[in-house]
């Protein structure tokens, strides 16, 4: 892709995902737009073995943007950083298409892997404010994971998952292609305190009539 259709095209990205932004030029102040432009520069000099250069060139845009992309990572098209100060993506990282990170995500590795060390994101994925993914695992197409969630086996498409350790708890029988945001999705613990809480109340009723039953024996005794 040549460098002003490349510049199109974050623009257009940026534009379309953040209502806030008002006009094409504060694309320009966006940390996403150049840390992403110089990411693409620099998995250039990457893949051609210019390995410090690569480095060096991501290590100075990390400073300046707050956003950690390492240039041996592989990102597809249509990749929007949100607010992204605290955003780390590992050297072995694969991010597909349409994928929205928001700040504090981590795609990172748990430090006891070789070779393909860190995830593996599908398209149309949105991963919420502060999620860690870690490890060579893969997250299928039209995902959602939850804001402070930790996930650390593998997601299959169509799913939305919350929670540390992360778990699945919708999956295929919603869209998520067209709704990707990081507050309207389950609450699994609130869920299972719920669950709890009427268990109890079952229990307690099945106690109160066979206490009274008990009661009734003695009295006919």
């Amino acid at each position: 892709m040549k460098y002003i259709e490349f510049i199109k095209q974050e623009m257009a990205v940026i534009m379309d995902r953040d209502p806030a932004i008002k006009s094409k030029m504060e694309v320009f102040l966006y940390p996403s737009f150049w840390a992403i432009l110089k990411y693409r520069k620099a998995h250039r000099l990457y893949e051609k073995g210019h390995f410090y250069r690569a480095r060096r060139l991501s290590q100075k845009t990390a400073r300046k943007t707050g956003i950690e992309i390492h240039p041996g990572a592989t990102i597809g098209e249509g990749l929007f950083i949100d607010h992204g100060h605290g955003v780390v993506i590992g050297e072995t990282a694969e991010i597909g298409d349409n994928v929205t990170l928001y700040q504090g995500v981590t795609l990172g590795g748990t430090g006891k892997e070789q070779g393909k060390r860190h995830p593996t994101l599908g398209s149309n994925i949105m991963v919420g404010a502060g999620a860690k993914i870690l490890g060579s695992v893969t997250i299928g197409d039209n995902c959602k994971i939850g804001a402070g969630s930790v996930v650390l086996k593998n997601v299959p498409p169509n799913s939305t998952v919350v929670g540390v350790p992360g778990r699945v708890v919708i999956r295929d029988d919603v869209r998520l292609i067209e709704d990707l945001d990081q507050i309207h999705l389950p609450d699994p613990v609130m869920n299972d305190i719920e669950a709890l809480k009427s268990e109890n109340s079952r229990l307690k009723k099945r106690l109160s009539i066979l206490e009274s039953h008990v009661s009734q024996l003695g009295n006919e005794e």
